[in-house]
Formats: structure tokens, sequence, C-alpha cells
């Protein structure tokens, strides 16, 4: 786990975001990433983020992890694990050890960069990030740099993108509502809510810091991230069915925790994990499961 402070001399922003990476976990997170990270060759940066972080909660729980490198082509050895990670980034992987399951996903560093801004094809990345995270492995300080600054970028693309309002947490919670409909989500509809509402304050003394920046809201701008949004999630879905063993007992699982959808998976879901999808897909939309 990382201990060093946040630079004295760094912008506000960065100060404040080197600080929430370096804020402590439970030590059994950071010794399972370290050990997701020496899996891959390159590796130089392991992100915690997602409801585990918020909750504390371990047990019986999926942990999330961003595992960033310095290219794909050196993180695999297979060369199409590299080019699918390349053409439809991140490519997402199981992995459990000593009684904690987590999935991570694998991003280069010059697409945490990519992914992170404005100009973004889609959400996923910097919707994520603009929530707190933590830094909970590091190869060198070049690496906590620029996940420091792809973090604080990715607030700023959310505080951008995001309808005005008089009221910053309403803002943050308009951004993060948007963001939940630009993908094929599961969870419950207060979810983007319940996000700032763990820690306000967070989302105050980052509105503070980020409230001179040019307003960027366009419903055009979200009706084509919703577009994209939606196409990328199924494409790493079908991507998923060929990197993550067990993703359809996953994801029906956490489909099942958040909308109460009653999927059963039969053993020739199992057998083929794409066309069970396919198959699944259009009874979730009309249950509205999936949204």
């Amino acid at each position: 786990m990382l201990s060093r402070p946040a630079d004295a001399g760094a912008p506000p922003l960065h100060a404040l975001i080197a600080a929430e990476l370096d804020m402590p976990v439970d030590p059994r997170i950071a010794a399972l990433a370290a050990r997701i990270a020496a899996r891959h060759p390159g590796a130089v940066a392991m992100i915690f983020y997602g409801s585990c972080l918020r909750s504390g909660t371990l047990e019986g729980q999926m942990l999330d992890f961003y595992l960033i490198v310095r290219d794909y082509r050196t993180a695999y050895p297979a060369r199409w694990l590299a080019a699918a990670n390349r053409l439809v980034p991140p490519n997402v992987f199981p992995f459990a050890e000593d009684g904690l399951a987590a999935k991570y996903a694998v991003l280069s560093l010059a697409d945490l960069d990519g992914q992170t801004g404005p100009g973004a094809a889609s959400v996923s990345v910097w919707a994520r990030f603009a929530q707190p995270v933590r830094l909970v492995w590091a190869s060198d300080d070049g690496a906590r740099a620029a996940v420091t600054g792809a973090v604080a970028q990715a607030a700023a693309t959310m505080w951008t993108l995001a309808p005005p309002h008089p009221d910053p947490l309403e803002r943050w919670r308009a951004g993060f509502t948007l963001t939940y409909d630009a993908e094929l989500r599961a969870e419950r509809g207060d979810r983007p809510g319940s996000i700032v509402d763990w820690d306000p304050a967070r989302y105050l003394r980052l509105a503070a810091l980020l409230g001179h920046l040019p307003d960027a809201h366009s419903d055009r701008r979200w009706a084509g991230l919703r577009r994209r949004g939606k196409a990328l999630t199924l494409l790493r879905l079908a991507k998923a069915s060929l990197t993550f063993a067990g993703g359809i007992d996953y994801l029906a699982w956490k489909i099942n925790r958040h909308a109460g959808a009653g999927i059963e998976i039969r053993p020739w879901h199992r057998r083929w994990p794409l066309l069970a999808a396919l198959v699944l897909l259009p009874r979730l939309l009309r249950a509205g499961a999936v949204r």
C-alpha cells in the first residue's frame, strides 16, 4: 500500500486527488492487487473502485480493480489478447485468492488518459474515476502521477458534461444519472444519487475546484454517448465471454442482486455464454432489469 503524502506543490485539484488516492484500505485489498499486477509484465498501477470501496464489505462480494499497464503487447503472452484490449478496451479478467473474489479491467497508460477525457467515446472509464478511487499499488512515482492526472481529468470531464445546476450536488447527481443511462446497467434507479450521498462533502470540495471550468453539457453529445455506450457494452460482454471464466454466472448474480430478475443459468448458458447473452438480453430489456 502506498503511503506517500501528496505533493505540496501540486495544483489544488491534483493535491486533493492524490490525498484521496492514498487513503488506507484493508491490507487484503492491497495484497490482492499486488498479486494481480504480478501476473502482467509492464504493470504500473492498480486502482481499486466501486461498491466494495464504499461499503467496506469484502466477503461474498466481487472487488473491482483497474490494472494499468505500459502497453498491451508487453502485458500479455498472447497477441490476440493484446489486440482485443487495443480494439475494444478494456479486457476484463476474474481473480480469486484467500477467500476474496475480484475482477480487473486492463487499460494502457495511453487509454487511461484518452478514456478519462471529454473526447472519450464512452463514459465507462471517466464515470467510474469521477467517483472515489484508491491507488493500492504503483510501480513508481511516474505511474502515480499518471493515475493522479487521469483521475483529476475524469472528475473535470464529469463536471463539465453534467447539466448545470445552482446546487453542485444536484449537478453531480444529474451527471451520474446520465452516465448510468449511457450504459446497459442493472443497478437500481437511485444508485447514481447514492454515489454522491455517500460523501457529499467530497463532491462539494471538487465542485469548488472545478467551478471555473466552462460548461460543455450538450444533449446531442449525451445522445451520442448513449448510443455508443450501449453498443460498446454489448461488444465488451461478447469479448468477456472469451476472457472471463464464469462470466455468465457473475452477470446473472449482479443482475439478480440489483434488479431481482430471477435469472437462472443453465448448463448450455455456460457452454455458449455469448449466445446465452444474446438470448437473455431481450428478456432483460423487456423486464427493465437492464436499461
